[in-house]
């Protein structure tokens, strides 16, 4: 049975006047359930809260717009209370519970990608809301619950019902929220656009790799990610990861062509992405992209914390490993031809600018 690989939009799931919470589904997008990967995106309003909650999945959050406050518990941490803009790069590890607010003009966007192997349904990522009508303690009793906070059944029953925000509230312009504390910031996250580049292709483009060197805490994840800043007009070379990791790609600006190809040389996906589209790559497919002339970026995450990719064009390709009679005899070709495909694409890897 073959799989749709289309890219899809988000589909807002809920929201107020604080902000929406997006997501894509399983049944419309299948290679989520296939591949066990989630996908959502946050949009906080001026100040708009995003109530605390704990995920069933490791997620990498990645900031797509504005700036904000991201509160974060590692399991039997203290809160990190860190300040978050554009380009931020946040690994989530399984049990950690986080709080998301924004006191700027400006709507923050956050796009989160992760591993739903540990969720409750595969595809999906479940988040368990600690107040609010649909948090956890409105499910016990209130001799339960003051039993374990050591309360008396008045207050139980203010603490529990006073929120009627359910997931993303709006606080009043004067609310007081925790300072963000620069100490935080650090082995927290990553900022991709101020980072230092891991490949810069001149006319190409650029890449940031998110690993356990730069950011230890993906290892917790399970996930490596990267932002690629492809120029106008340049192609990403056709490559495949060759450990057997998926591809998840967001789209975060721009637009382009897309090609993917599977088993027996057959073509699966060939259309136009633009920004905000998700699309997977199944294992050691190869892909390639050529974006339009304003240039493309995208965020991608791998399913294994260090990535390896094998490419299939320039300097670093295997056609360059390859020696030259077993080329010849690979293409079925006489050696001017064969010499004529080694002189090209000498120097330039991974991008390939516009021809001129």
């Amino acid at each position: 049975m073959e799989i749709d690989l289309t890219p899809k939009l988000a589909k807002k799931i809920y929201g107020g006047d604080g902000g929406a919470y997006h997501a894509w589904c399983p049944g419309e997008l299948p290679m989520l359930k296939e591949g066990n990967i989630g996908a959502a995106k946050l949009f906080l309003e001026k100040n708009g809260f995003a109530l605390p909650r704990y995920s069933d999945s490791a997620k990498v959050a990645y900031v797509l717009q504005g700036s904000g406050v991201a509160g974060i518990i590692l399991p039997e941490k203290e809160e990190k209370v860190l300040a978050i803009k554009k380009g931020d790069a946040i690994a989530l590890p399984f049990g950690v519970t986080t709080w998301w607010y924004n006191k700027e003009d400006t709507e923050l966007g956050i796009l989160f990608l992760g591993d739903t192997k540990t969720a409750h349904k595969a595809g999906c990522f479940t988040d368990m809301f600690l107040t609010g009508p649909n948090g956890i303690f409105t499910g016990f009793s209130t001799e339960f619950v003051g039993r374990a906070w050591d309360l008396d059944e008045a207050t139980v029953k203010t603490l529990v019902g006073s929120q009627s925000g359910k997931g993303i509230v709006k606080l009043p312009a004067d609310a007081k929220m925790p300072e963000p504390k620069k100490d935080h910031y650090t082995g927290m996250a990553l900022n991709c656009i101020e980072a230092p580049l891991d490949v810069d292709i001149k006319g190409g483009g650029k890449v940031v790799v998110l690993n356990t060197k730069n950011l230890p805490l993906v290892g917790e994840v399970g996930l490596g990610a990267d932002l690629v800043m492809l120029n106008g007009g340049a192609m990403c070379s056709p490559g495949f990861s060759c450990d057997s990791a998926l591809q998840v790609t967001y789209i975060v600006r721009g637009s382009g062509r897309v090609q993917v190809v599977g088993v027996d040389g057959k073509r699966v996906l060939e259309i136009t992405i633009k920004a905000g589209d998700l699309f997977i790559v199944p294992r050691f497919f190869v892909v390639s992209k050529i974006s339009d002339p304003d240039g493309m970026d995208w965020f991608s995450i791998i399913t294994t914390p260090n990535p390896i990719f094998t490419h299939l064009a320039g300097r670093t390709s295997v056609w360059k490993a390859l020696s030259p009679e077993v080329l010849r005899a690979s293409f079925n070709v006489p050696a001017d031809v064969e010499e004529k495909f080694s002189s090209k694409r000498k120097a330039e890897e991974i991008f390939f600018p516009p021809p001129n």
